[in-house]
């Protein structure tokens, strides 16, 4: 194990040595091991927005072990994934990479920022899994559900030896959509789910916007242009960057656009990405080029 796992590790004081094994299982694993760096692999988003809007674009991508074998082969550092699909490929792909069981799902049909609950820690240790991935949606009015809900799971993870990952996404509410990606609610998010106890914060890429009256204030005086700033800002909320943060990778978008994000989150102290439909909508060849160079620019290579 290098300094910087180890260090990261010492930031988690209470839990228990089967959280920090897995914990420490992500952070050693693939081509980033040992570098304190990330890149999680999230294939979760045919149940929010259907299969075809997901996969038709590369077809392979349909089936399940097609993104357990690009995880493997790009070296990335874990796999997050429902239900369905970590069953579908746990027994050819046992102990190849970390897996993320993600529990909680919603559909592009429903009314209200809410999520269902579809998975569970016994599904998560059956399977083999090194943490359970939960999101919560600041702002909704269905929160206070779900922080109860990941209350309950994630005391019941770390029990057992499993670590949490929080996706925190800002919306409802009395949130306007021009709102949800402003650095102050950004900022607010993380927190909160450092606060409910997360091993791994998973945030959105912030503006320059200060959506809340309250807090403009507090962020005058302060030139946010530069988003490599605002990724330090929202890792100094995520206990002064005593916690694992990661950033979404949204959209698709084009390659240059996806790296700049990348040379951001590395120099804003972000711990790296997770990546989905910028990969894996892309031809395999493709995506593991880019994730490849990706690879090199939290390494410092490029």
């Amino acid at each position: 194990m290098t300094p910087q796992v180890k260090a990261i590790l010492a930031n988690y004081e209470s839990d228990n040595p089967g959280v920090k094994a897995n914990l420490a299982r992500i952070l050693m694993q693939g081509h980033l091991g040992g570098t304190g760096k990330l890149i999680i692999l999230p294939v979760d988003q045919g149940f929010e927005h259907g299969p075809a809007r997901s996969f038709a674009v590369n077809p392979p991508a349909y089936d399940p072990h097609y993104h357990w074998q690009l995880a493997i082969d790009a070296g990335l550092s874990a796999f997050a994934a429902p239900l369905g699909m970590i069953e579908a490929g746990a027994g050819t792909f046992a102990g190849q990479v970390p897996t993320i069981l993600k529990v909680n799902s919603s559909n592009s049909w429903a009314q209200g920022a809410n999520q269902a609950v579809t998975g569970s820690v016994e599904d998560a240790l059956r399977l083999g899994c090194s943490a359970i991935g939960f999101t919560i949606y600041p702002g909704s009015d269905h929160l206070n559900d779900m922080i109860g809900q990941i209350r309950d799971m994630s005391a019941e993870a770390k029990s057992v030896g499993i670590a949490t990952v929080i996706w925190s996404y800002p919306r409802g509410g009395i949130l306007p959509k021009s709102g949800e990606l402003a650095l102050d609610v950004g900022a607010y998010a993380a927190h909160m789910a450092a606060l409910l106890g997360a091993h791994i914060i998973k945030v959105k890429l912030p503006s320059d916007h200060i959506e809340q009256k309250e807090a403009k204030p507090l962020y005058e005086g302060t030139d946010w242009s530069k988003q490599s700033d605002r990724v330090k800002h929202v890792v100094q909320s995520s206990f002064a960057g005593r916690r694992i943060v990661v950033f979404s990778g949204g959209a698709a978008k084009g390659e240059d656009a996806v790296y700049q994000d990348a040379r951001d989150i590395r120099d804003g102290g972000g711990n790296g990405s997770i990546i989905g439909r910028n990969t894996f909508q892309r031809p395999r060849d493709e995506a593991l080029a880019m994730l490849a160079k990706l690879v090199r620019i939290y390494k410092g290579e490029e």
